[in-house]
């Protein structure tokens, strides 16, 4: 009898799971074809909800009738196995988009995210690079491909950190660039980012000519290495889509094939190993805001979807408004400097001296005059 009742409920947890797994797949595909999201970014998703999906299934549910005890239970399982708040925020808002998708697709009626309050998680300030640590980034990097024994890796390792620092691009964004993304005559690119979201993003002078060099110089070694190995595999099997893929590809490794986002990694960690493709990306937006850029502007450059992205870097242009607001607000405590005609000993003319001075200096004049 109670072999016959284990047995049962072994049964209903395997049906449990293949339901779960079903309604999983069919949402990666919605994710990949209707939302256009990365590979890398539908597997996460897939890994967080399969995690809640066990949650679960040990208190005998399925993702489909979940109601909010279960969603309350599974960030306390996060919290008991020791992932911090802002990890366990994204994975809420990964369960939030699941169950959105739910009821726009009409499988649920009710959603049972919709009372659970987001774990309050402090802001990370994103971690940039000073100008100087930057600058000698990049100066090194010119010095290896100036040399006239300049290998072609050199010249395309200098073109990737001009493009990470002056476009703020993405690792992946960088991989994915094709010659026929630039218009370098224009002085701009076009990227693909998440979501498969295009925007167009201006390059510098300095980007631009590193890109040209490269292009003339570099690429068209990497490309017959490219060529030859196509060649060699053409006469054992049919060409494939990739191929043809791999060839537009701007930038190429020794073997002829696309650089991999671990290798742009490596690449610039041997540069400066305090630095990584992503801070390069903030080192960008920090110095803009730093120099005067506004935030909108920044967001269309770095392809935020939301300016609160972007606002993380609202701290660093507090010291540009208390400049703005000490020079500008009539109320501010400033010490403007006025022309006035002041006799100095030994000199003539015009001399500059502060309105708290005049003010002093009148005082004493109405003093002598009404004694």
């Amino acid at each position: 009898m109670g072999g016959s009742g284990a047995a049962s409920g072994a049964d209903n947890r395997s049906v449990e799971t293949a339901s779960n797994l079903s309604l999983l797949k069919d949402y990666q595909a919605y994710l990949r074809v209707e939302k256009g999201l990365r590979p890398l970014t539908c597997e996460a998703y897939d890994s967080d909800l399969k995690t809640f999906a066990e949650v679960i299934e040990e208190r005998n549910g399925v993702l489909l009738t979940a109601m909010q005890e279960d969603v309350a239970a599974f960030l306390e399982h996060l919290r008991a196995h020791g992932i911090d708040q802002r990890s366990a925020a994204r994975k809420l808002s990964c369960l939030r988009g699941f169950y959105k998708w739910l009821l726009l697709d009409r499988r649920i009626h009710h959603d049972p995210t919709v009372n659970i309050e987001s774990p309050k998680a402090w802001k990370v300030l994103p971690k940039s690079l000073a100008e100087p640590e930057v600058a000698e980034m990049l100066d090194r990097a010119q010095l290896k491909a100036d040399h006239p024994q300049a290998r072609a890796t050199d010249l395309r390792d200098r073109a990737i950190l001009e493009l990470l620092y002056a476009g703020g691009l993405r690792v992946s964004e960088v991989t994915a660039l094709t010659t026929g993304d630039l218009a370098l005559d224009l002085g701009r690119v076009q990227v693909r980012g998440k979501g498969d979201k295009e925007r167009i993003v201006p390059l510098g002078r300095a980007a631009v000519e590193t890109l040209e060099t490269y292009l003339r110089e570099g690429r068209p070694h990497l490309a017959r290495i490219t060529s030859a190995r196509a060649g060699a595999k053409r006469k054992e099997l049919p060409a494939r889509p990739e191929a043809r893929q791999d060839s537009t590809r701007l930038f190429l490794s020794l073997h002829g094939m696309p650089l991999t986002r671990q290798w742009v990694w490596h690449i610039v960690k041997t540069s400066n190993d305090k630095a990584s493709p992503h801070r390069l990306r903030h080192s960008c937006a920090t110095h803009m805001v730093e120099h005067g850029a506004d935030l909108r502007s920044v967001q269309l450059l770095l392809g935020h979807a939301d300016i609160s992205t972007t606002q993380v870097y609202t701290h660093l242009a507090l010291g540009r408004l208390k400049e703005v607001h000490r020079l500008h607000h009539p109320r501010a405590t400033r010490q403007r400097m006025e022309a006035v005609e002041a006799p100095v000993a030994g000199r003539k003319g015009l001399h500059l001296v502060t309105r708290t001075k005049v003010k002093a200096g009148v005082e004493e004049l109405i003093g002598e005059e009404t004694a």
